[in-house]
């Protein structure tokens, strides 16, 4: 035997061999462990109990998030159990925090946990009972009444996510039990094992730090070591050698073993070495079973969702059906068109009833109303007019594009009614005893009229008359006639008696003068949320010029019938249309505008119509493509005879709405005439309309957000203009006020939401009503180096 291990052998049975004197001996051990002791530890690797004391236990993230949530699992379970609703509403709070924050853990290792679903079947399940027993309820303190109904509320708003594996699980629970056991066997199956290994080192731990401690009984340390070398023989020394010197470890270490031992109870039979290599960890292999289980839950989603796309394509077959057939063509009268639409427009508003149902079928109705002249079409249109609108549901929505475009259709149809043929009809309020069929210029009874009129004049009793059907007669013919024949016959009778101003007056409800203020309110709310950086805002900004034609229209309209009112109110919109616009861009925007309207959109033209050379006549149209030959289309030829003059159409119809307008409007027709004198470096005539209205004096009190916004406009505009001509003075005086404070928010450029903002909810979504369309912008920039540049120049000496 080697020199060496024999030394190493005779300091080990020399350290194990003196009972009397092993407070001496560790004295030694310790004073000579710079020698033998550093040899033998060169050489011969530590293990047993000297490992368990000085090597720190690693664990994985999903080892401890999975830890995490079975602790809070196994206290809500206890809490249930003593019915305590404080302590589950807290741990559940708890456990769903921690699922947060380990989502993207949880996601790459297989999903939701099959023990957390459990948890929220039972929570749920629990609450339920809970609340249905209402005498164990009333004998509930108040904190934990107060944490049952929370729990309650917070249970249905988070199981939401979960629908479909509880209902899995709910399904086959003891399938889901089985296999979430097999799948948390790290966890949930070796705690009762990790409890009793940890029973086991911690009694063998107090039995070796009870045989430090008493230096005279030799004997218990060899127990101990015999009991803790169960692996190797040659251990028993090195570990009595380790534990002399740290019995206060041991005692430490014993007391918190029970928590040690439940994250390592697949390392506590490993020693030494063998702790800290590495794992490898093998799935287990769906057996049979759960791969039939797994395709028969697969085919049950497969036959439910083609029911529900059966079903939900049966419904709407059947609302196409029922709008196709909802009246028959063959029979068609004016006065069964009346009572038609009163039914269609009788659903609006209520419970349950789909608002684009509503307008599909009025807008069926519409074209079926056109063959019978205006009196029967105009009113149908106004109602498909008004079911458009009733598709914007809150304040802060916005029309759809298409629909829009569809109800400025509808509008510019009623326009050409009204002033685009030979007779000239207009439109008034229906009369205060006027039914829905007088709007057409019928008279359409009520379903039920003549068996109350009979029921009025029976002698035999009321029921009786009501219950008799009562047989239509016709007074001219004597024949019996149906209650459509009656209808029709009183509609044609009444015509025949009206006037001819009477019968070119239609009655409607509703005011076309709101329904165009509605659809500028509309427009302007589509550019706020539009993004502007998008081709959809730039395609938006088409719609313009149509929305400008329309106003123009039926001003004329308001003006032949003599509403000046009306007419003012539109012409006032136009104003601020167009106030904004310089005349090259003016000129720009309106050509391509007729362009679009005329030839559509540039690049859905055929490739033939790009070429620029015009040779009509000097080409085979063999070889060449007819179009080719007519060059690119244009409207140029007609812009000479149609081009405006801006200023002069500007003017002409702020002084309208001087002469007609209301306080407001009038107000706000000054503020667009100044800008866009303003614009165009007219600034001694703008100067002079600021000071003869006295504006600056009176808008303060004007009491309307947006009035001041368009003042603060008007009076930056005026302050550039002065810029460019050099009038540095006047240019510092406009610019001063509002270059001064917050220019984004004067402006109504944008919104600021700062962290100490004082503002309410309401008061921001007001705010933001009132932003100015992104096109409309000025410059801040551009502002701000007037502002400084002129006050720098007047401080110049």
């Amino acid at each position: 035997m080697s020199r060496f291990w024999a030394a190493g052998g005779g300091s080990s049975s020399e350290s194990s061999d003196s009972s009397s004197d092993s407070s001496v001996s560790s004295d030694d051990s310790s004073r000579f462990g710079g020698a033998a002791g550093a040899g033998k530890d060169k050489w011969v690797m530590s293990d047993d109990s000297d490992s368990e004391d000085s090597v720190r236990v690693v664990k994985s993230a999903k080892t401890r998030a999975f830890e995490s949530f079975e602790a809070n699992v196994k206290q809500i379970r206890n809490a249930m159990k003593i019915r305590d609703f404080a302590k589950v509403q807290n741990q559940f709070e708890e456990l769903t925090k921690s699922m947060t924050k380990s989502k993207k853990l949880i996601d790459a290792h297989g999903g939701v946990p099959r023990f957390f679903v459990r948890i929220l079947v039972d929570l749920e399940d629990f609450v339920k009972t809970s609340l249905a027993d209402k005498a164990g309820f009333k004998k509930l303190s108040p904190t934990n009444g107060r944490a049952l109904n929370r729990m309650k509320l917070t249970l249905r708003k988070h199981n939401k996510q979960y629908d479909a594996i509880m209902e899995e699980y709910r399904k086959n629970p003891v399938v889901s039990g089985s296999s979430s056991s097999e799948d948390s066997a790290s966890s949930s199956d070796s705690d009762s094992d990790s409890d009793s290994d940890s029973s086991k080192s911690s009694s063998n731990s107090s039995g070796s730090s009870k045989s430090s401690k008493s230096s005279s009984s030799s004997s218990s340390s060899s127990s101990a070591s015999k009991k803790s070398a169960s692996d190797s023989e040659s251990d028993s020394g090195s570990d009595d050698d380790s534990d002399s010197g740290k019995s206060e470890n041991w005692e430490s270490d014993s007391s918190s073993s029970s928590s040690s031992s439940d994250s390592d109870a697949g390392l506590g039979e490993l020693k030494g070495r063998a702790r800290w290599l590495k794992k490898v960890s093998t799935d287990t292999k769906r057996g049979p079973k759960d791969a039939e289980e797994k395709k028969r839950r697969a085919e049950e989603r497969r036959v439910a969702k083609e029911a529900a796309d059966a079903k939900r394509a049966a419904e709407e077959s059947a609302s196409s059906s029922t709008s196709k057939s909802i009246i028959p063509e063959s029979s068609l009268t004016p006065s069964l068109l009346v009572k038609k639409i009163g039914e269609v427009v009788a659903l609006r508003g209520r419970k349950g009833t789909d608002n684009k149902v509503v307008l599909r079928q009025l807008e069926g109705l519409s074209r079926l109303a056109a063959r019978f002249g205006p009196r029967s079409e105009v009113p149908a249109l106004i109602f498909v007019i008004t079911a458009q609108f009733d598709l914007v549901r809150t304040l802060d929505d916005y029309m759809e594009t298409k629909t829009w475009r569809s109800c400025a259709e509808y509008l510019g149809r009623v326009a050409n009614i009204l002033d685009g043929g030979e007779e000239k009809y207009k439109l008034d309020l229906p009369l205060p005893d006027e039914d829905a069929g007088g709007l057409m210029g019928g008279v359409v009874l009520p379903e039920g009229a003549g068996k109350m009129k009979a029921a009025a004049k029976a002698g035999g009793g009321a029921m009786a008359a009501v219950a008799a059907d009562e047989k239509l007669i016709n007074p001219h013919t004597g024949e019996t006639e149906t209650a459509d024949e009656r209808a029709e016959r009183i509609r044609i009778e009444t015509e025949e008696k009206m006037s001819p101003e009477e019968l070119h007056t239609i009655r409607v409800p509703g005011s076309l003068a709101l329904f165009l203020t509605r659809l500028d309110e509309e427009y302007n709310k589509s550019l706020q949320k539009i993004s502007p950086h998008t081709i959809e805002y730039v395609a938006r900004l088409r719609d313009e010029a149509r929305l400008v034609d329309l106003q123009m229209k039926f001003q004329a309209y308001y003006e032949r019938i003599g509403s000046t009112a009306e007419a003012a109110e539109l012409a006032q919109l136009r104003v601020e249309h167009l106030y904004y616009r310089h005349d090259s861009i003016a000129t720009q925007v309106d050509r391509a505008s007729k362009f679009y309207e005329r030839f559509g959109e540039a690049s859905m033209l055929h490739p033939a119509c790009v070429s620029d050379n015009d040779t009509r006549g000097s080409v085979d149209y063999s070889k060449v493509h007819p179009a080719a030959s007519c060059g690119k289309p244009s409207v140029e030829d007609t812009d000479a005879a149609e081009s405006v003059d801006s200023a002069k159409l500007i003017a002409d119809l702020c002084t309208y709405v001087y002469q007609h307008g209301s306080d407001r409007s009038r107000t706000r027709a000054m503020l667009c005439h100044i800008y866009h004198h303003a614009l165009h470096d007219r600034f001694l005539d703008a100067r002079d309309l600021l000071l003869m209205s006295h504006l600056q004096d009176t808008i303060s009190s004007a009491g309307d957000v947006s009035t001041m916004i368009l003042f603060n406009r008007m009076m930056v505009t005026l302050g550039l203009a002065a810029f460019r001509l050099g009038r540095i003075w006047d240019a510092h005086q406009c610019l001063s006020d509002v270059c001064s404070g917050r220019v984004r928010e004067l402006l109504a450029q944008g919104v600021s939401t700062g962290r100490f903002s004082d503002k309410s909810a309401e008061q921001e979504k007001a705010e933001k009503r009132r932003q100015i369309p992104y096109h409309q912008h000025i410059n801040l920039d551009l502002l701000e180096a007037c502002h400084l540049t002129s006050a720098m120049l007047l401080e110049v000496p």
